[in-house]
């Protein structure tokens, strides 16, 4: 009998990417990818590539967990996933990271942007509005993990201090702060303002490449000595940073590994998120046909490039293992040790904090005996490595400190072309949107945002009319 050219391995819900419709998708196996293919009756037929590591993606089936869910919904289930956001009832993940918009405006244009933003686009949260967002956070999370406060630019608020000063003053773990760096780069006394926020208070610093025409291409401009003079301002406050990172294949996807490396040098730098790019926004000369690259291409650039991890360290996070690789490392002495190979799965999928399982390593053993050689066993360390391996930033651990960790974290951001409900309904990072519904950052940019909700009424209206018929 004749064979189909792929395997069949999996079902699932997908968008059209051209009227976002929702439809039926088909994951197969073809020539070592994993693809989706899926038909719109109007626009026909699709293959779109999700990954690259086949073996990989099976084994994310065995990270997943029972789900975290918040304290309250805010939205009913009514029409289907995506087009319940706010959040529904049908959701399965709380908000492990949640970003609050303080503002539509930035002082760049980036030709690669999600959020639309510019000078003159939109406007400024007013504070009273800010507070309410942080409220409906605590509503949901009761003690929220981390919340990012982001925008456009968030620096050129001119309520900026006030509005950290409110969101300190509420029950967050972690408060982050979402920059291009800009403002820290030029004013000193800016970036000392800032410390004084700390502890669990981080920058969220956008560093793309050290390539001024990368640059030119996701930013618009050559940010070079910007990025430099505010990792110099950083560095001396030694204020918790993570460098952001957005790829695009073919753009700055051959860096990666000089980035991690160069990170792993800077006193201030906790770790690197990278971030594949999400076909949302404004998105300047990008063909999704050749220009797409997916998690598991940056995952296996980072063992390509780099001397430091293995396989085993760059590991599915359980809450959302379809869009989430974590990777953590302990920094000793200027030595760097990968830790995730360390972590027993089991301890990933039950909801307790990841322990470590200690293997014979003698290097790793003798370099935390000089470590701690003020009294604190190897032992006593290992038992609290459960608060250092955390997917979020919590140290609790005696004798190490935030400064000790460095994660890397690959974070895919799912648009219409890759759309899986299964992912969707997974989704931990979340933005408030300005009504107060909180929105997964995927479905967000796709629906949520602005005049994109008018095609959202469009396709509500068009299931209502078939649930009448």
């Amino acid at each position: 009998m004749p064979e189909r050219p792929y395997t069949y391995y999996d079902f699932t819900l997908s968008l059209c990417p051209e009227c976002l419709e929702r439809i039926d998708a088909k994951i197969v196996f073809q020539d070592d990818n994993v693809y989706m293919l899926k038909t719109c009756p109007t626009h026909g037929f699709s293959k779109v590539l999700i990954a690259t590591d086949i073996e990989y993606y099976k084994s994310i089936r065995n990270y997943n967990k029972p789900s975290e869910i918040p304290l309250q919904f805010n939205t009913k289930t009514h029409y289907g996933c995506p087009y319940d956001c706010g959040l529904c009832q049908d959701h399965e993940q709380h908000s492990c990271l949640t970003v609050v918009e303080i503002t539509d405006r930035c002082n760049l244009s980036c030709p690669t942007c999600y959020a639309m933003s510019s000078p003159h686009y939109g406007r400024h949260r007013t504070v009273a509005e800010v507070e309410r967002m942080l409220d409906i956070i605590v509503a949901n999370e009761g003690k929220p993990d981390v919340v990012q406060i982001s925008g456009g630019e968030p620096t050129i608020h001119p309520d900026f201090f006030e509005i950290l000063d409110i969101a300190k003053k509420k029950p967050i773990k972690h408060l982050m702060l979402n920059t291009n760096g800009i403002r820290i780069a030029k004013d000193f006394e800016f970036a000392k303002r800032l410390a004084t926020y700390a502890p669990d208070f981080e920058i969220y610093l956008q560093f793309d490449s050290f390539k001024a025409e990368a640059l030119e291409t996701l930013r618009g401009k050559d940010l070079t000595e910007t990025r430099k003079k505010a990792l110099e301002h950083l560095n001396e406050l030694n204020l918790a940073t993570t460098l952001v990172v957005t790829i695009q294949k073919g753009v700055n996807d051959d860096e990666i590994g000089k980035i991690i490396e160069f990170a792993l040098t800077q006193k201030c730098v906790r770790g690197v998120t990278l971030q594949p790019t999400q076909i949302a926004g404004r998105l300047d000369k990008f063909d999704p046909a050749t220009d797409r690259i997916t998690m598991t291409d940056v995952r296996q650039k980072i063992l390509d490039q780099t001397n430091i991890f293995q396989p085993n360290d760059l590991i599915p996070v359980p809450c959302n293992p379809d869009a989430l690789v974590m990777g953590y490392a302990l920094k000793l002495a200027g030595q760097v040790f990968p830790m995730t190979r360390y972590v027993d799965p089991a301890h990933l999928l039950n909801n307790s904090r990841n322990t470590i399982v200690y293997e014979q390593d003698e290097a790793l053993h003798e370099h935390m005996i000089k470590i701690f050689s003020t009294g604190i066993s190897v032992d006593k360390v290992q038992d609290n490595f459960m608060d250092l391996m955390c997917c979020l930033p919590q140290v609790q651990a005696p004798g190490l400190g935030y400064d000790n960790l460095f994660r890397i974290i690959i974070m895919r951001f799912i648009d219409a072309y890759d759309f899986d409900v299964r992912t969707i309904k997974k989704s931990c990072v979340h933005i408030v949107h300005k009504d107060g519904r909180i929105i997964p950052f995927e479905t967000m940019n796709l629906f949520y945002r602005d005049d994109k909700e008018a095609r959202l009424l469009e396709l509500q209206a068009k299931r209502e009319d078939a649930f009448k018929a």
